[in-house]
């Protein structure tokens, strides 16, 4: 766990010195477990995040963009109306605990002060934020409810009476911790970094592991005492990390881990970048798991179809087998009778003369067991066509079924509507009944802007209906179009008549960002004039065809895309 009580002890400083004394001006909650308060602080501006995600709990300044529901939570409006306005006077740390209380100071209704507690918690799937009244100690609500059956200790709904979660008291305080204690931990069968873990409160592995590279001797309980103060004592360095494959970070560089991927000037850039894509899967997730699930139940369907269609334009290759059976059946018509379940003529077709036998259906008359060898044989020959172009169409909506599904996967919380609308417009989703059945009125696109490096702008459609706009309605003719060959992804135009080749080759390697291959090398882009890039007639969202192309290879680089990306 890298948010331990020592990451966050660091992250309490770093709060402090820009939170406290704020005004909290704003307070938003744009998902279910997250909230946003803009605090005002020394003529600046702080967007403050708290999370309460079982995966992903934290808190930290941030800078990324979220987005706001049309009807703001319930726990949103009680933290409006009880917070909104209130001073931040301090930010205390629970002892060698994950947890944080806000000290603020508001007004009433009336004017008169008002005094409450806001406690986060950061306990993984336990996390929780609670709004507290100071002065009675209860709860005035919390983003998670949690009854008496669920907890026996504490009951976390309003009006309950606010307690903090049970004291780790079996666990020593660290600087409680002795020679004797660390001796203990030697003595016993476990490796150290475990015991330490079991034994001192507040320390995570990836910390104890720390202490145990840090030491100078591992079988001296003096040497790792003076490495365990010595690592608490670490300047802050904000630093992501990987270590056996799995990525961390840390408030200090770590001594055990494989690789430093980046360090930052702050704990929240640090955590901003460590988040950013993770966080924004999560929440792409909550807003359009049933997208999701309904693209992979059709991408199956299809699949599955695709393979049926194929084994029966096996079958098809039989037609010439049945046409010849016909024949010989017509030419030997005077040696069937009814009532005979097969007959085995020779083949005059074949040169050696070979017999072969010829399955009859003892109802029918000989000219109708003929007739229907023929007749099945037309309709083989028909299937032929027909199976062919079933093939095609689904294999086209295969195409762009995987196309949608990777558009979701690289999406912003604020395009899934624009997936929504765009799978309700194609028949795959139903629209939802909205008050008095208004229709939803069409709004024009958010296009994503970017700014190459010798200041060109570009613009990339992050999902079909943007796509679509962005090359048809948006460009100009002489403007250059990219897009990744062969696989799904984004159409990317660059806003000038003589793009540099510098520009060209940043604009290739968004178009390769944001396409199927994103974590490919060499990835081919295409590029043409926008003159050159046609939309057939009736042809599923974001699909063109192009032609005069000339082709790029770039190594999609998530850094160099984010900062081409116009602020």
């Amino acid at each position: 766990m890298a948010f331990d009580s020592l990451f966050l002890s660091a992250m309490t400083q770093e709060l402090t010195e820009k939170l406290v004394g704020g005004r909290i001006m704003r307070i938003q909650q744009p998902y279910s477990q997250e909230l946003i308060f803009v605090v005002r602080n020394q003529r600046k501006n702080h967007k403050l995040l708290i999370s309460a995600h079982p995966t992903y709990a934290r808190i930290q300044i941030s800078d990324l963009e979220t987005t706001n529901p049309a009807v703001p939570p319930n726990f949103c409006m009680i933290l409006r109306k009880y917070i909104e306005s209130a001073v931040i006077e301090s930010i205390e740390q629970v002892p060698n605990e994950r947890i944080l209380k806000f000290n603020l100071r508001g007004k009433n209704e009336i004017g008169d002060e008002r005094l409450c507690d806001l406690y986060v918690e950061i306990m993984g799937r336990y996390s929780n934020i609670l709004l507290v009244d100071k002065e009675k100690g209860t709860i005035i609500d919390c983003i998670k409810h949690v009854s008496m059956a669920y907890n026996s200790y504490r009951t976390l709904l309003p009006n309950a009476t606010y307690l903090l979660p049970p004291a780790q008291t079996e666990k020593i305080a660290p600087k409680d911790l002795t020679v004797s204690d660390i001796e203990a931990m030697l003595a016993d069968e476990l490796p150290l970094a475990k015991r330490l873990v079991q034994v001192v409160a507040g320390f995570s592995p990836l910390f104890a592991r720390e202490v145990v590279a840090a030491a100078t001797d591992k079988n001296d309980p003096n040497a790792i005492l003076i490495a365990l103060k010595e690592s608490m004592k670490q300047p802050i360095v904000p630093t992501w990390t990987i270590t056996n494959n799995k990525e961390d970070f840390y408030h200090f560089e770590l001594a055990t881990s494989d690789t430093v991927v980046k360090k930052f000037d702050s704990l929240s850039e640090l955590l901003d970048n460590f988040y950013a894509d993770k966080a924004r899967r999560d929440r792409v997730h909550q807003i359009g798991k049933d997208i999701e699930h309904m693209l992979q139940l059709e991408i199956n369907k299809a699949e599955l179809k695709i393979t049926k269609l194929n084994q029966t334009l096996e079958e098809t290759t039989k037609a010439d087998d049945i046409r010849l059976q016909g024949e010989l059946l017509t030419t030997y018509m005077h040696e069937i009778k009814k009532g005979m379940s097969k007959i085995r003529v020779v083949n005059y077709y074949d040169d050696e003369g070979k017999e072969v036998t010829i399955t009859l259906d003892p109802l029918k008359t000989p000219s109708q067991n003929a007739q229907a060898y023929f007749n099945k044989y037309q309709k083989l020959k028909t299937a032929v066509i027909i199976v062919a172009e079933q093939i095609a169409k689904t294999e086209a909506e295969l195409l762009y079924l995987n196309s949608v599904a990777e558009q979701v996967h690289t999406a912003s919380p604020a395009d899934i509507d624009e997936i929504r609308d765009e799978l309700i417009e194609e028949g795959y989703l139903r629209a939802k009944k909205t008050k008095n059945n208004r229709v939803k009125k069409a709004k024009k696109p958010n296009l994503h802007r970017y700014v190459s490096s010798d200041g060109t702008e570009m613009f990339v459609g992050r999902n079909n209906i943007q796509n679509d706009y962005l090359t048809h309605r948006f460009a100009h003719k002489m403007d250059t179009w990219l897009h990744v060959k062969d696989l799904p992804g984004s159409h990317v135009i660059v806003k000038s008549l003589e793009p540099s080749q510098e520009t060209l080759e940043e604009a290739a390697n968004i178009a390769g960002y944001y396409s199927k291959a994103s974590l490919s090398s060499q990835v081919p882009v295409d590029y043409t004039l926008v003159k050159h890039v046609h939309k057939p007639n009736g042809a599923k969202p974001g699909y063109v065809i192009y032609d005069h192309q000339t082709t790029l290879f770039v190594t999609p680089d998530k850094e160099l895309v984010e900062s081409l990306e116009a602020k």
